[in-house]
């Protein structure tokens, strides 16, 4: 068996006395782990730390073995962001996400492109722009996991507009009018989920985005698998919060 696909590094971990075990979000074949002879080693160690993208090819001689990783540096990310405080939450918290909520070897390639286009947007150390970014690429996780919310229509009145809140049972919008005195029930819905971003949205937003996504995270993907909010995630959620104050 053997493959070669673009990737992005979430973890490594020393295998041995020079190898390293490396978990890859690859573009086609899903999040994947496989062997790398050397890995440890000075020469290559810099190339495996998370956030970088690299090209690898993959053997193994069936299917279902670990198999082993060759890997060329494709976009060297890891030392920028590691100079930041708020990129490095970023990226901890993504690379968390994707190994406790994403299927082993299950192809997903619109979350690659999207997790590239916001690690690159991570990179320009810029949080508010990226930021809600990062809200989105969890909403569209959520979606490719077939647990997409509806935000297209009230659940309550089939209304389009003035949608400001989310039922945390159906992950479905609902209008300021329908919610009523349930409002305080409900979650917030920011409008940069909605595409109404015309304005950078401000970090009480974000905190809703985090709020909101994390909820359906938690309950429709983690839990039923006995897993619980990685810490890297709940990090960022208090880094926002205290902005939001």
């Amino acid at each position: 068996m053997e493959w070669s696909d673009d990737a992005i590094v979430l973890s490594s971990r020393v295998h041995g006395e020079s190898g390293a075990i490396l978990e890859l979000l690859t573009r086609e074949h899903g999040r994947h782990a496989g062997l790398v002879r050397g890995g440890a080693s000075r020469r290559i160690k810099p190339s495996l730390q998370p956030g970088n993208g690299v090209h690898v090819q993959w053997r193994a001689r069936l299917e279902e073995h670990l198999g082993s990783f060759t890997c060329e540096l494709s976009r060297a990310r890891a030392g920028e962001m590691m100079d930041s405080r708020d990129a490095l939450a970023g990226l901890n918290a993504f690379t968390a996400v994707i190994s406790a909520a994403m299927p082993e070897r299950e192809a997903h390639a619109q979350v690659f492109t999207v997790g590239v286009i916001l690690l690159d947007a991570m990179m320009a150390d810029d949080a508010a722009h990226w930021l809600p970014l990062y809200v989105r690429w969890e909403a569209g996780l959520l979606e490719a996991l077939g647990f997409g919310l509806d935000l297209s229509v009230c659940a309550a009145t089939g209304a389009k507009d003035d949608l400001t809140y989310v039922s945390p049972r159906t992950g479905r919008a609902v209008s300021r009018d329908a919610a009523g005195i349930y409002a305080n029930r409900l979650f917030r819905l920011p409008g940069f989920l909605l595409g109404n971003d015309s304005d950078e949205p401000h970090p009480g937003e974000v905190a809703a985005g985090l709020a909101l996504t994390g909820h359906f995270l938690l309950e429709r993907v983690l839990r039923p698998h006995g897993k619980e909010m990685p810490p890297a995630r709940l990090r960022l959620d208090a880094i926002v919060l205290r902005e939001s104050e």
